[in-house]
């Protein structure tokens, strides 16, 4: 049984997206907490269709970028509390796979394999984040 998905709003959305590789992206987990499911349906649903995800619309990232986002993430989570680990757990970061990102345009793609009303609804919020999101740092 999956969780009810987050709360969607702009603000909530924009501490998803992240600079990696010089793009916008999202990871395949925060996405498929926006959408409610697993992230393994969500990656499944995309891979059922891979011709609709080229390379500049989603890629896999490498070892030394998934250890980034975790201590991203880990540090992230201790500003709010001392106890990391739970970030460990919480975020379901004992990677077993090396994370996608999607793209805006693979974030776009997203709502034509999901199918569904919270799909659409979501992907609008994430379209009005990506317009919004602070620029890359230097």
């Amino acid at each position: 049984m999956s969780k009810p998905p987050i709360t969607v709003s702009l603000e909530n959305i924009a501490t998803m997206v992240h600079w990696i590789r010089h793009e916008k992206v999202m990871l395949d987990s925060d996405l498929a907490e926006l959408y409610g499911v697993p992230t393994k349906v969500l990656n499944q649903a995309v891979k059922r269709n891979a011709g609709r995800f080229p390379a500049d619309f989603m890629f896999q990232l490498n070892e030394e970028e998934a250890s980034v986002m975790r201590s991203q993430f880990v540090t992230s989570y201790e500003a709010q509390s001392s106890r990391s680990q739970i970030v460990t757990l919480k975020r379901g970061q004992n990677i077993k796979y090396l994370p996608y990102a999607f793209t805006e345009q693979g974030v776009a793609m997203l709502s034509s394999v999901l199918r569904s009303e919270r799909a659409m609804e979501v992907n609008i919020a994430i379209m009005r984040t990506f317009v919004h999101a602070a620029p890359p740092p230097d």
